[in-house]
């Protein structure tokens, strides 16, 4: 039997941008997404701590230190400029394998989005 778990996750970030007039995505520092095991183009859930809103998309990187997280095309309007993000990926594994799994789990600094 497979099941889906939590694969990566990161913790609170601020939205710092909202670009509707773009192919849809989300734009994520890519020391984020390297330190959350998150790879271009992989499905990311968006839960919006602001406003209740729960998207799904498909990651893109950002520039590194940058402290970016951009929502793009029809994601944009579902955050607003500031709005506390939680990001999360899964992943289908063997139910004995998820036992024993440990997704990657990021708490950058709230203020800037970066790493501590």
């Amino acid at each position: 039997m497979q099941i889906q778990v939590v694969k990566s996750k990161i913790h609170r970030v601020k939205c710092t941008g909202a670009e509707l007039n773009y192919i849809g995505s989300i734009t994520i520092d890519e020391d984020l997404m390297e330190a959350a095991n998150i790879i271009q183009g992989e499905k990311v859930q968006i839960v919006n701590n602001d406003n209740g809103e729960r998207l799904e998309t498909y990651c893109i990187p950002g520039p590194r230190k940058s402290g970016e997280i951009t929502l793009n095309g029809a994601a944009a309007r579902k955050v607003s400029v500031g709005d506390t993000l939680i990001l999360i990926t899964y992943a289908f594994m063997d139910i004995e394998a998820a036992k024993g799994f440990k997704p990657s789990l990021v708490f950058p600094d709230e203020a800037t989005n970066l790493l501590k």
